[in-house]
């Protein structure tokens, strides 16, 4: 196990963890700031000298960094990398989103890293995974869904729909990582030993997949867009307009939902039996269409409201916020200027706290390094040198 570090103020299950993240973009990020929202502790080593030109955001918006202590080190120096290897010898979590092969040439690999600190859990996102013959391949989040088979499954009939990126970057990337690390301090918690954690997008999405690939075996699922229950190709469910151009989305799959939404909408009460009768779904989408299309998006969310149809109006991002529901629950929250969803997932004895704005809590880096056995004579030589700035 690292040596122990005092336990700092922050509440939230990991309270006590301390994460070490390498500066990156997208699914790494995102990983930190749930695990910081969590209670650990991490501190962000960015690259001196490296700017954000890419989807740059002002800090108070900018939830890459919210939550953090930032580090700015010289990694083309040896003295940055053995601070970097001073850190990770008192810390829980390592995460780095490089291609492969890129942490072992700035001497911090897993042999380095893992070598001063067997009990480190050592995670690695990447698209494609650490082998194979696509490794060292770039790619974006539709590259990975295209790969694993899930853009195959999205969209109309006449050609797939990349569902933002949410599903291979956030979904099969992010939230793979962050379970496949948990995971991981579970088991240390059992040996004493950290091991590589090597979380790939395209499996991530695979992954997702997976309920599919059993219907498909199953014979309940056929391998094209829109002619299944879940991907628009059932008339109850999809999306359908109304009569101010927006939208409600439909999904009374049960037949004691489906019954309800017949009744509200209201339908021929014929289609009741025939519900699952393939040979019905055109008259049964025309006939739907056509209602939807006489009153407004808001107009059929009262009417559907106190129903379990399962239908509900399609809110924007900037509606979703004021949702009845979403504010009972404070799904969304404000930090400093910023409306955003508040952290999930919620902890009964725990809580977990939506993080902020770096500079709001700025500790001196003296501070900081002293938990990590740094002299404050080491810390001011450091930042002389320039290998280490915040």
């Amino acid at each position: 196990m690292p040596a122990a570090i005092p336990a700092t103020q922050k509440p939230g299950p990991l309270a006590g963890l301390t994460v070490v993240e390498m500066a990156g973009l997208g699914p790494v990020p995102l990983a930190a700031l749930m695990l910081s929202e969590m209670g650990a502790e991490v501190l962000r080593i960015e690259r001196a000298g490296t700017g954000r030109p890419f989807l740059s955001l002002p800090p108070g918006f900018d939830l890459d960094r919210h939550g953090r202590t930032l580090l700015k080190l010289d990694l083309k120096r040896p003295e940055g990398r053995d601070l970097v290897l001073r850190l990770l010898a008192r810390a829980d979590i390592l995460i780095e989103g490089f291609r492969p092969g890129v942490m072992e040439r700035l001497g911090l690999g897993p042999q380095e890293a893992m070598a001063i600190n067997p009990a480190l859990v050592y995670g690695r996102m990447t698209g494609f995974g650490q082998d194979g013959p696509l490794a060292g391949r770039a790619g974006h989040d539709i590259t990975y869904l295209a790969l694993s088979g899930a853009l195959h499954a999205i969209g109309p009939p006449e050609k797939p729909v990349p569902p933002l990126n949410l599903v291979a970057d956030y979904g099969g990337g992010t939230m793979m990582l962050v379970s496949g690390m948990l995971a991981a301090l579970v088991a240390r918690d059992r040996t004493g030993k950290g091991q590589v954690v090597d979380a790939a997008m395209v499996e991530g999405a695979a992954m997702l997949t997976a309920p599919l690939h059993a219907y498909m075996a199953a014979g309940l699922w056929r391998d094209a867009r829109g002619e299944n229950l879940l991907d628009g190709g059932a008339p109850f469910y999809g999306t359908y307009e109304t009569a101010d151009g927006r939208h409600v989305a439909v999904g009374c799959l049960e037949p004691q939902f489906f019954a309800e939404f017949v009744r509200l909408l209201p339908l021929d009460r014929s289609f009741l039996a025939r519900q699952y009768d393939r040979a019905t779904w055109e008259a049964m989408r025309s006939a739907i269409a056509a209602r939807f299309l006489l009153k407004t998006r808001d107009d059929w969310a009262e009417i559907f409201a106190d129903s379990d149809a399962c239908v509900a109006p399609v809110l924007s991002l900037a509606e979703a916020k004021d949702h009845p529901h979403n504010r009972a629950r404070r799904t969304f929250t404000r930090v400093g200027g910023l409306d955003r969803p508040a952290p999930a997932p919620r902890f009964s004895g725990t809580p977990a706290v939506a993080a902020t704005v770096p500079d709001a809590n700025r500790r001196p880096l003296a501070s900081v390094l002293a938990r990590f056995g740094f002299s404050a004579a080491e810390t001011e030589g450091l930042v002389r040198s320039g290998i280490l700035g915040q």
